[in-house]
This record gives C-alpha cells, structure tokens and sequence, in this order.
C-alpha cells in the first residue's frame, strides 16, 4: 500500500469517527426524546433506524467521498444489521444482566459497534474495497454507473 493509499485510508478512518460522534449524538438525542412516550427498545429501534439514514449520506459524501446511489441506500442497511445485532444484544445485556440505567445503555452498546460499522460501511460505500481498491478510494469514476440518491 503506497504512502497515497495509507494517508486515504487514516482519512477515512478520521472522517467516520466524526461522522460516527455526530451521528452517536444524533441517534442518542432521537432516543432521549422518544423515550419518555414509548417503551425504551421501541425509541432505541426508532432512533436506530433515522440515524441510519442520515449516516449513510454522511459516510458517502464526507467519509468516503463517494456519490449515493439507490443501490447503496438499499445495501447500506444491511450492513448494519451486524451493527444492529451488537447494539440490541449489548443493550439488552446492559439493561437485563448489569442493571444499567436505559438512557445510558445504548450509548455504551454503540461504542462497542464501531469498529464492525466501519469496515461493513467501506465495503459497500466503496464497492471492490480491498488491498487494490483501497488507493481508489474517492474516485469519482467508480461510481457512474448507478443512479444516484
């Protein structure tokens, strides 16, 4: 991997920490306010999936420089389904077995899903990610042939 594709990547891992504390804050401030009117895994599920959306034109603009296409706003989600299972998992672990209080449980939880929401996100953000594709990272050309978003 060239000095280029190494200094693409740390920037990609920069802008997705950013991206991923505005979009914590946001999901975390969509749960606070839903869940004094609905139970709490129904306001954290809420909040789960309007994060999500705003996080995937926020990964493909600013992370990874990429233009959204219906293709990857349909595969996005699934890419967090991982991230989902680990949230809801950790969530129920924390409220159910550790007693914590459920306005600070998902927060914990979604710490942990990082890493996993990174790498998942880069694969279908930038289709053909790997050890060749990785300098290719932002190249407008790769992605003319979807429609976009």
């Amino acid at each position: 991997m060239g000095d280029h594709s190494r200094r693409e990547q740390l920037g990609q891992i920069l802008r997705f920490a950013l991206v991923g504390g505005v979009n914590t804050a946001t999901f975390f401030g969509i749960y606070l306010l839903l869940h004094p009117w609905m139970p709490y895994f129904a306001a954290y599920t809420l909040a789960f999936v309007l994060s999500m959306i705003g996080s995937f034109f926020m990964n493909t603009y600013f992370t990874y420089r990429t233009r959204p296409t219906w293709k990857k706003f349909l595969l996005f989600p699934l890419t967090n389904v991982t991230n989902y299972v680990i949230q809801s998992a950790g969530l129920y672990a924390l409220v159910s077995w550790a007693g914590m209080d459920t306005r600070i449980a998902p927060l914990v939880a979604a710490v942990v899903a990082i890493p996993f929401t990174f790498l998942l996100s880069r694969r279908i953000l930038i289709p053909g990610t790997g050890a060749a594709a990785a300098g290719a990272a932002g190249d407008p050309a790769r992605d003319r042939s979807s429609s976009t978003v």
